[in-house]
């Protein structure tokens, strides 16, 4: 199955899940993707939506990775959705998009347990992340169930476990 896996950070550098898991995906030889860093491709926010619609249309996966602020995207990823998403191409009866599979690989600052209903942030991530299953549903592709790497910030989230982490993603890639 070819992948697109396009990573939203604006400051990868910066990043210490995002970076990992971007690195361990591109240094995966066994898997047919394309990992892309949106931020590196477009900082002026300038979108070539032709390019973009044609490195989707020869993926049969689309993953999106992203931090959750404010939870949201990033601003580069809406965009993303806004211009690369059009009518005739992503969606209406010429639709192109459809039937392929979509995938979320998201990282929090916040702790497993903030994201529930008695938690600090009074919803689950699945209810959070809703819009884009919705989505989904409309351009009539395949939800898979999205890769959430809680705690950015966590104490116990050293070097080995984020080495686990991205190894996880990897799997989930397969």
């Amino acid at each position: 199955m070819k992948t697109s896996v396009m990573v939203f950070h604006p400051n990868i550098a910066r990043s210490r899940i995002n970076a990992a898991l971007m690195e361990r995906a591109q240094n995966e030889p066994e898997l047919d993707l394309v990992v892309r860093d949106m931020y590196a491709l477009y900082p002026d926010f300038h979108i070539n939506v032709e390019e973009e619609q044609r490195v989707a249309d020869g993926a049969d996966r689309l993953v999106f990775q992203f931090p959750f602020y404010w939870y949201s995207a990033p601003a580069l990823m809406k965009q993303w959705e806004d211009e690369v998403l059009s009518s005739g191409w992503a969606y209406g009866p010429d639709a192109r998009i459809a039937g392929k599979r979509m995938m979320l690989a998201v990282s929090t600052g916040g702790l497993k347990d903030t994201y529930s209903v008695e938690g600090k942030h009074h919803a689950a991530m699945s209810e959070l992340l809703l819009p884009y299953r919705i989505m989904t549903q409309y351009l009539g592709l395949e939800f898979e169930e999205p890769f959430i790497v809680h705690g950015a910030y966590a104490p116990d989230l050293d070097d080995g476990a984020l080495a686990a982490v991205a190894q996880e993603y990897v799997a989930r890639l397969h």
